[in-house]
């Protein structure tokens, strides 16, 4: 009958007809046949189930061994022979070269006919061995599911005991080895049914013997560990993980982060290759192992490895969020990296440039998936802005991309923040601040945040800024008996000269910092900088005078040397004065009241409260970057704060509401002189109140310095509970306070009082209003009839006024912003320029300006972003714009220098004057050898840590290109169907490369 079999199998005939045929063999087959004829039958149906060359003949063989086992299991049972499965499973069957790939297939279909046999325990045992021996061979991915498959239908065959074990750390390495080696869609979900067998197996056995996990997971922790394989471990060792108990998580993290024979490159190199399984498409919890780890070495204080892996991670893990089929798990780890890291803005920063394009993708995709996963995404950039704020310009196309997105309120940041941090210690990641390679491209250097100092960095850089004080400060002598000055004198000098991308002022801030203010504490810059000026200038009050070359300067007149030698150098740069003055409005008497300055503190407006409409002050202007000269003559010099205006006369029209041209006072039916055209622009000649109405007011829902400098000028009615008790009258009357600048000073300060107490929450809360600020404005500076006089003897023999206003220029150099709701918390970062006098060294002094083109306009001026460590080139635009783009972003501490002119103080002359003659300040022997001792150290520090990081970089393994995610998606988004990321499938290409 075998030989009939044999002929039908082989012949030519149609496969139907060879069906019918074979049919009556099988049929016979069923009766009862003696032994010879059985072996024949078991021999021919043997080869053609393992050697069979189509898949018919491998079916028409099982087909009849299945009926020989069910119809005569003697023999069968004779014929499956422990003999015979050792030489299948041993030396194979078929040719030399051509064994076949079906024994495993045989052995399983064979076994369900001799369970019950009195060979089954020997056949049982002999697959025991020899399946530990195949996988110890490391068979192919499709080998390894056959075994799976017949050790899952046949648990008898699985090894037990220590074998058990040992099968089980074998089989974990054979998966660490498995690769696909096809791109074809069909391929990779067989490759990845194959990988689940095996990965099911491990299940089953575990589900069972729990005493095999961990020798497992030590195993599995070893593969993934090691420094020394050429090629990384498969990806589908994830799918080994999602199998065990998560009750069992605790212990294993603990027990792992806790052991001390694994190195530091063996645990970065470890949660480095689990950190990439979140591309492994079939696995569960992965992202719960994955974080688990990284808590624990947070708990351990492993800080350098988190550092490490985050930054070289992130970006592969955020381009995972591309495909929904691993989007969940790749989102759950993004979120805990970038919510854990949270000393610096590197990790973050990393991601900026891919945003916009990953939210567009997301948009783009419109599922349900897509929807949560951009409203996760945006809750956690917002976290990233409130965390770290001050980079406007990075951050400007990020909030762009999504702006239509919720956002999420401080409450949630803040808890959202304060769960995920490693450590609430911020001392113990110190040593761990941003790693700048190199200076900024700038050329300037940044500040450590020493935690919560930016308040203090902001302060420092705008001061340094301040180049007449910087100048000042280096200049300074030694033995000066200035202790606090000579420390920002080092500090000053070391940002100026310093190879280091950022110094830490840590020096400085002990010596400065208020003795009230809560280490570590966010704290009020405008406070802190008070405090400081006011130290140093009683520092030198009670110590030697400094400034010494003044009293050389042959430009000072004896009078004036006098009084400015007696000035301390913050009286100098910062120092003004302001007269305050109060008229009782019932017997007319003034009294008035001289004092010192260093900032102007200015309150905001009453919300109802117009400017424009209802200014009684000289209103301060804001004029364009040109050229501003003395006035020409002196009816620009202008009188009082209450004058009366001539009514008009019968048939003219009714003039407009009185912007009062003039501060002072004057007496009662005196006449005041008209403003003339100079003093707010050309066009002002024709209606002088519409030009200062143009430039010193914006739209009425808007806000600008100009309108709170004016709002500070203007005459304050004192009533009710406040009335003034006039000293002529001897009682309490109703009286108008007003108040006038007398000297301006070199740098004005002006600080925009953004915070008040609210008595509701107990807490300082903060006024966010957009304040537009000008980059050169006009401040009214009374001037007294000496003063005057001087002024225009240098001009013109012509008469001068007894009294009046000259408007002094101010030039835009530094704004300090704060970013946050409250004082209290929040983040200061500034922008500042280099201001340097506008009217060149060449410039005539006869009156006659060069043209504007011999010198950089105000604009063109390069301005610079300082964030603690960071520096960067900004813009006037920048500046002006930020509150636009992150409302909670505002100017809180403006600085202007004093532009120079005819009216300057010889203070300013001398100053051009000494800049002139001695160029750059010339540092003392100590300091400059103290810089020079630090800038070798530095780069020896260099040198050393890119010894130790090349070779701790090259132990780690190496990882598929992130960003090839990105060109794809890129690439696909002209094609059609379902194989897109965004439409959930994934072609080929595109699928492969996220598996593996």
């Amino acid at each position: 009958m075998d030989k009939i079999l044999e002929a039908v199998v082989m012949s030519s005939y149609p496969n139907n007809v060879k069906q019918g045929l074979v049919r009556r063999v099988i049929e016979a087959a069923k009766q009862p046949m003696d032994s010879e004829q059985c072996w024949s039958m078991l021999e021919l149906s043997t080869k053609l189930y393992l050697t069979g060359d189509t898949k018919y003949k491998r079916e028409i063989g099982k087909e009849v061994l299945e009926v020989y086992g069910h119809y005569h299991p003697e023999e069968f049972e004779e014929f499956f022979n422990v003999r015979f499965l050792l030489s299948l499973l041993q030396e194979g069957y078929g040719p030399l070269g051509k064994r076949s790939h079906y024994v495993l297939d045989y052995i399983q279909l064979g076994l369900q006919f001799v369970l019950e046999s009195p060979s089954a325990n020997s056949i049982f045992s002999l697959l025991r061995i020899e399946v530990l021996r195949k996988v110890c061979e490391r068979p192919s991915p499709k080998q390894c599911a056959k075994i799976s498959k017949l050790l899952t239908q046949h648990p008898q065959c699985i090894p037990t005991g220590k074998h058990q074990v040992l099968f089980c750390q074998q089989l974990i390495r054979c998966i660490g080895q498995f690769q696909c080696v096809s791109e074809g869609e069909e391929d990779i979900m067989e490759f990845l049914e194959q990988v689940n067998k095996v990965s099911g197996l491990l299940q089953r056995i575990w589900r069972t013997q729990t005493s095999a996990i961990l020798p497992s997971l030590k195993e599995l922790f070893t593969i993934i560990s090691s420094t020394e394989e050429q090629e990384a471990p498969s990806n589908a060792l994830a799918s080994v993980v999602q199998f065990v108990p998560l009750e069992l998580m605790d212990g294993v993290i603990r027990n792992l982060t806790n052991d001390d024979s694994i190195t530091d490159v063996q645990m970065m190199t470890a949660i480095g290759r689990m950190i990439d399984w979140v591309s492994w498409p079939l696995g569960k919890n992965i992202d719960k192992w994955i974080i688990a780890l990284l808590k624990g070495l947070a708990a351990v204080k492993k800080f350098s490895i988190l550092i490490e892996v985050t930054l070289s991670k992130i970006e592969k893990v955020f381009s995972k969020l591309l495909y929904p089929i691993v989007r969940e798990g790749a989102l759950s780890v993004l979120q805990y990296m970038l919510l854990s890291f949270q000393h610096s803005h590197e990790a973050f920063h990393l991601l900026l440039p891919h945003i916009p394009r990953l939210v567009a993708s997301l948009r783009k995709e419109d599922s349900n998936s897509a929807t949560s996963s951009l409203e996760q995404l945006a809750e956690l950039i917002h976290c990233m802005f409130f965390r770290f704020s001050g980079f406007p310009d990075l951050y400007e196309p990020v909030l762009e991309a999504v702006k239509a997105l919720p956002i999420p309120n401080e409450d949630r940041i803040k808890h959202l923040l304060g769960q995920n941090a490693w450590t609430s210690q911020k001392n113990e990641l110190a040593c761990f601040y941003p790693r700048l390679a190199s200076k900024s491209e700038t050329g300037k250097i940044g500040l450590i945040n020493l935690g919560n100092t930016c308040y203090m960095n902001s302060i420092i850089q705008s001061l340094f800024m301040a180049s007449d004080f910087r100048h000042s400060v280096l200049n300074l002598t030694e033995g000066n008996s200035q202790p606090l000055m000579t420390k920002l004198q080092w500090l000053f000098a070391f940002l100026e000269h310093s190879q280091r991308p950022a110094i830490s002022p840590e020096s400085f801030l002990s010596a400065s910092w208020p003795p009230w203010f809560t280490p570590g504490a966010q704290q009020d810059c405008s406070e802190y900088l008070k405090y400081l000026l006011d130290r140093l200038h009683e520092e030198e009050k009670t110590g030697k005078r400094i400034y010494q070359k003044l009293k050389k300067s042959s430009l000072m007149s004896q009078a004036v040397e006098h009084h400015y030698l007696n000035k301390t150098l913050i009286e100098k740069m910062f120092g003004g004065k302001m007269m305050t003055k109060i008229r009782c409005l019932k017997c007319l008497n003034v009294s008035s009241r001289e004092e010192a300055f260093t900032d102007l503190s200015l309150a905001f407006p009453p919300p109802d409260r117009h400017l424009c409409g209802s200014m009684s002050g000289l209103l301060v202007e804001e004029i364009g970057p040109q050229f501003i000269e003395p006035p020409e003559n002196p009816s620009q010099l202008t009188g009082s704060p209450w004058i009366r205006r001539k009514a008009p006369r019968a048939g003219e029209p009714a003039a407009p509401p009185m912007l009062v041209e003039t501060l002072g006072f004057q007496e009662p039916g005196e006449q005041a002189n008209p403003l003339s055209s100079d003093t707010v622009g050309v066009d002002a000649a024709k209606d002088p109140l519409s030009a200062f109405g143009e430039q010193a007011c914006g739209p009425k829902d808007s806000r600008s310095v100009l309108d709170l400098i004016n709002y500070f000028l203007s005459p304050e009615r004192l009533t009710a509970e406040n009335k003034y008790h006039c000293e002529k009258c001897a009682s309490l009357q109703d009286a108008e306070k007003v108040a006038e600048l007398t000297e301006g000073p070199h740098y004005l300060i002006l600080t925009l009082l953004r915070f008040s107490f609210d008595p509701r929450t107990m807490k300082r809360k903060k006024i966010l209003d957009n304040v537009s600020i000008p980059v050169v404005l006009k401040l009214p500076v009374l001037t007294t009839p000496e003063e005057t006089e001087n002024v225009w003897r240098r001009e013109k023999d012509r008469a001068a006024p007894e009294s009046g206003f000259m408007s002094v220029v101010y030039d835009l150099c530094s704004v300090v912003v704060h970013s946050g709701v409250s004082s209290e918390s929040g983040h200061y970062y500034c922008y500042s320029r280099e201001c340097t006098d506008t009217i060149p060294h060449g410039q005539p002094r006869d009156g006659t300006p060069k043209p504007a083109s011999d010198k950089q306009l105000d604009f063109e001026i390069q301005w610079y972003l300082f964030n603690d460590t960071r520096v960067s080139f900004s813009s006037f635009e920048s500046v002006s714009n930020v509150t636009s783009f992150f409302p909670k972003d505002t100017a809180y501490v403006l600085f202007y220098r004093q532009r120079p002119g005819r009216q300057s103080c010889p203070l300013h002359e001398a100053l051009a004057e000494a800049g002139r003659l001695h160029g750059e300040p010339s540092l003392h022997k100590d300091l400059m050898e103290a810089i020079a001792k630090d800038n070798i150290l530095y780069l020896q520090e260099q040198e050393k840590e890119a010894r130790n990081r090349a070779a701790y970089i090259s132990a780690l393994p190496k990882s598929p290109l992130w960003w090839r995610d990105f060109d794809r998606d890129k690439d696909d988004d002209s094609s059609s169907g379902g194989c897109s990321p965004a439409a959930g499938g994934g072609g080929s290409g595109s699928f492969h490369g996220l598996v593996f």
